[in-house]
């Protein structure tokens, strides 16, 4: 049955609520996707999707069309200006927005075995850089990210907007502190699985592209402020740092600092499968 929200009624209050409100996000345990790759990609990896939102002024484009053929949820039609409101800041108005189901911040999401590099992403306060973190551990093979402690929410429509779909691809995880997940660390290396604990900090005592992120690993960084907690470095079996350059900057964004490491991490399993070393020397 196609429903029809015209007005600012009670449903559409609870949809806008979904923008802004973090305790209504996890309280109903759904949160707003817009977007085509997003969409796209929350059909394509199996997300419950729970509502299709359609703009009911838009001329359906092809891709908005198969969409609501193929995904079965319930479809509601909704007023084009009310269609805006619940776009945001877009340039244009959506066509088609989702409504997604959280699955549960279960750390054996994450696959873990000989070839793990899972990232901790240490109180982040920017839901972007989540996102932006999320989408590049996404390009470089990451296992998934972990969000620890009092920090930004992955599902933030900012969040998922900057993951440009790597969030329904990657499994994220949110977990209140360190001890859950190094008790599952702990977990992992009791069933064989050798994990070391890297942390990524401006004081590290060697260069990342000197540490073997061949073997499996837990990367750690740090908030865009504080850095790594405490209790973090104390965690790490190694701190490593980004050689940079003298330059009037002090130091690199997080999401980017852990993309500069991803990569260095996908470099060197790049040149292990080319029977290199994990500096990219032969033998």
């Amino acid at each position: 049955m196609v429903m029809r929200v015209t007005s600012r009624n009670a449903r559409f209050q609870q949809w806008e609520a979904l923008l802004g409100n973090r305790s209504k996000r996890q309280r109903s345990g759904e949160f707003l996707v817009h977007g085509v790759r997003p969409i796209t990609m929350a059909v394509r990896f199996g997300w419950e999707v729970r509502e299709l939102l359609v703009n009911a002024d838009a001329d359906l484009s092809a891709w908005a069309r198969e969409t609501l053929e193929s995904v079965r949820a319930q479809r509601v039609v909704v007023a084009g200006e009310l269609m805006a409101e619940l776009g945001g800041k877009t340039a244009t108005v959506p066509e088609l927005l989702a409504i997604a189901g959280m699955p549960a911040d279960d750390l054996a999401r994450i696959p873990a075995g000989p070839g793990m590099l899972a990232v901790v992403f240490d109180r982040p306060a920017t839901p972007g850089n989540i996102g932006t973190l999320i989408r590049s551990a996404d390009v470089f093979g990451a296992s998934g990210v972990i969000v620890t402690g009092h920090a930004a929410d992955v599902y933030d429509p900012k969040a998922v907007r900057a993951s440009t779909g790597s969030l329904f691809s990657v499994p994220a995880v949110r977990a209140a502190s360190h001890r859950p997940v190094l008790d599952w660390v702990a977990g992992l290396r009791d069933q064989g699985v050798p994990v070391q604990v890297v942390g990524a900090d401006e004081k590290g005592g060697v260069d990342a592209a000197e540490c073997d992120f061949t073997r499996p690993t837990l990367l750690l960084v740090g908030s865009e402020k504080a850095g790594l907690s405490a209790a973090w470095q104390e965690a790490s079996d190694h701190l490593v740092r980004i050689p940079m350059a003298a330059t009037a900057a002090s130091s690199l964004n997080a999401a980017i600092a852990a993309s500069v490491v991803l990569y260095e991490s996908l470099r060197q399993k790049t040149a292990l499968r080319h029977g290199l070393g994990p500096r990219g020397s032969a033998g």
